[in-house]
């Protein structure tokens, strides 16, 4: 089993603190959701689990295993088994999804062990069919041209294909149809497993219909404020932010 701690994280942007205090522990063969308004930081702790300079780490730990990776470079997080899956993913010119992912893939592996032409081929297609991906998607430049859609599947086939030990899924489904929204759930739930570990940010229940999480978080006020099972996202759902505010005795501004 792996473990990946965040402890007592403070996080900020310029002069502003966004993350006052984030203590968070996700094991491998756990999904791991967090909810909470806009504006109350889980984005930003996505980002800072994943080593986005523009955010500051002030004070805290982030631990794979016992190892603080806020002292490894962004490459080095991603060596060690970390994914982030972003909300709107960059296009790249002159690189194909194909060439970036097997190169992924390699970065994990050592000299003697790189993945050959024929296994990567195979998982590929194997991926990309359970996705409902055109084949052609494989050769085209890294998300040019992709509708949002196309992006988030784009970003799950990685995930397949890479195979990390955690994954960090910020708003996955945002955007997505119902149709789409599916296909993204199936691949996630496909990664469920003793190795496999992942933390979903995520706005709405609809979601976690699909991907059944094992502990749900909502975050105010930059910190985590409530933990629970799968039920807690069926409260928020039904009660909404203020009514859980209230009864944590929290401010809660309903334009955030």
């Amino acid at each position: 089993m792996s473990t990946l701690e965040i402890r007592d994280l403070h996080v900020r942007i310029e002069e502003r603190e966004i993350l006052k205090g984030v203590n968070l522990t996700i094991n491998t063969n756990e999904i791991h959701a967090i909810m909470g308004p806009n504006g109350t930081g889980k984005s930003t702790l996505a980002a800072a689990i994943m080593g986005n300079p523009v955010y500051e780490v002030t004070q805290g730990e982030i631990l794979l295993d016992g190892e603080n990776v806020l002292e490894m470079e962004v490459d080095e997080r991603a060596r060690a088994g970390l994914f982030l899956a972003v909300q709107y993913p960059s296009e790249i010119q002159g690189i194909t999804n194909a060439t970036f992912m097997r190169a992924a893939m390699n970065s994990r592996r050592t000299d003697d062990n790189k993945v050959g032409v024929r296994e990567f081929i195979t998982k590929l297609d194997e991926k990309m069919a359970l996705l409902d991906m055109d084949p052609d998607m494989a050769e085209r430049y890294l998300n040019e041209g992709f509708s949002g859609g196309e992006k988030k599947r784009n970003e799950i086939l990685q995930l397949l294909m890479i195979e990390p030990t955690f994954a960090i899924l910020d708003e996955i489904d945002s955007g997505l149809d119902i149709d789409a929204l599916q296909v993204v759930s199936k691949g996630i739930n496909a990664m469920r497993g003793e190795n496999f570990g992942a933390l979903i940010v995520t706005h709405y229940q609809r979601l976690l219909n699909y991907i059944t999480p094992d502990h749900v978080h909502i975050m105010m006020e930059g910190r985590v404020v409530k933990s629970a099972g799968p039920e807690l996202a069926l409260q928020l759902e039904a009660e909404g932010y203020k009514n859980i505010a209230e009864e944590l005795g929290l401010t809660f501004n309903e334009e955030a």
